[in-house]
């Protein structure tokens, strides 16, 4: 079977200045490939509904567009096709020198391996895109394309592409749920608008939104565990 998985992430900057805040959180939506047409005809009607013209994307959410954001979460509880799957990355954890060759873009990209590479299975074609970012390296996505290509043998990573946010509502919709989680985990939130967005997907959970088990398959969170041990 053929899947789609789109990516963004929230707060990179932590893995070179462990102030700017907790958690570097990566998320991503995934979805059978043949269902990306309706996904996209989906989130254009809801737009077309509720008069949003904007790009969907977690720093817009404000009180004149909320309406629109509860209807997105609804309808991604709604749609059995769709998963998403959250990295949450503790930034004074991170050891640059010893780990990542100090260099902060290798260690993004690094995470990135470890929120694909679990929900990659056996006998499954997958097309990967992530939000398009600048980086000293240009070979990057291709890096992490082979990576996971050489990690899951009977699988097959057709592409790992970087596309710009605003050509992908896949995208767009990876960047509100991982804005939530981001909102959740690194508890700075003061805007109501995005505190009732998160109590939404809440709602919809039946429980507050919190780390998760590999089971969990609608929204998953999990909390990679830097120290090593058992």
């Amino acid at each position: 079977m053929k899947f789609d998985v789109y990516c963004d992430e929230s707060n990179p900057e932590v893995l070179k200045d462990k102030a700017a805040n907790k958690f570097l959180v990566l998320g991503s939506i995934w979805l059978p490939t043949d269902s990306r047409d309706q996904l996209k005809a989906d989130i254009k009607h809801l737009k077309e509904i509720h008069g949003y013209k904007n790009e969907i994307k977690w720093n817009k959410v404000s009180p004149s567009s909320e309406a629109f954001f509860f209807e997105l979460i609804k309808y991604f509880f709604k749609n059995p096709n769709l998963r998403f799957r959250a990295l949450l990355v503790e930034s004074e954890k991170v050891d640059l020198i010893r780990f990542h060759n100090d260099d902060g873009e290798l260690s993004f990209y690094k995470f990135y391996y470890q929120l694909l590479h679990h929900w990659i299975y056996d006998y499954n074609e997958y097309s990967v895109f992530i939000d398009h970012k600048i980086n000293k390296d240009h070979n990057r996505t291709n890096k992490l394309w082979e990576v996971l290509n050489r990690a899951n043998l009977f699988s097959s990573i057709l592409n790992v592409q970087a596309i710009h946010s605003k050509e992908s509502l896949g995208i767009q919709l990876a960047d509100i749920l991982t804005g939530c989680i981001n909102g959740k985990f690194n508890g700075k939130l003061k805007s109501t608008a995005k505190l009732s967005v998160i109590s939404e997907i809440e709602q919809n959970l039946k429980n507050p939104i919190q780390q998760t088990s590999k089971s969990v398959e609608k929204l998953n969170i999990f909390r990679i565990n830097l120290q090593g041990g058992w």
